[in-house]
């Protein structure tokens, strides 16, 4: 079985949405994690003090035969083709441990995909 882990940079208001979106598209959990960027604007300053929109990281680890459907998903939910609203992208994993509880039920995915 081959894991990706997709990951999503979002504002903080947003994320839920996303991990609800990552969840419907096939998704089993997400882990959220806290944290700041800059882009390609400049962040806005009030007397010489830097105001930055708190920005989330979300992290979905998944089955590689998901993963269109839930970049699709999260990507419709958090409107990425509009700038400024976030972005995603997958990378490989090479080993996973601490899924024997959720092995049963990818097996079950992959059969019902293939057969």
């Amino acid at each position: 079985m081959r894991f990706k882990t997709i990951f999503a940079t979002v504002k903080a208001t947003i994320s839920d949405k996303i991990v609800d979106a990552g969840k419907k598209a096939g998704a089993t959990g997400a882990t959220i994690i806290p944290g700041r960027g800059t882009g390609i604007n400049e962040a806005k300053t009030f007397f010489g003090l830097t105001l930055e929109a708190q920005t989330d990281i979300v992290l979905f680890l998944v089955e590689e035969h998901i993963v269109q459907d839930i970049l699709k998903a999260i990507g419709d939910a958090g409107e990425f083709d509009k700038p400024g609203t976030g972005i995603a992208f997958v990378v490989a994993v090479e080993h996973v441990i601490g899924l024997e509880s959720q092995m049963e039920r990818f097996k079950e995915d992959v059969r019902k995909q293939y057969f």
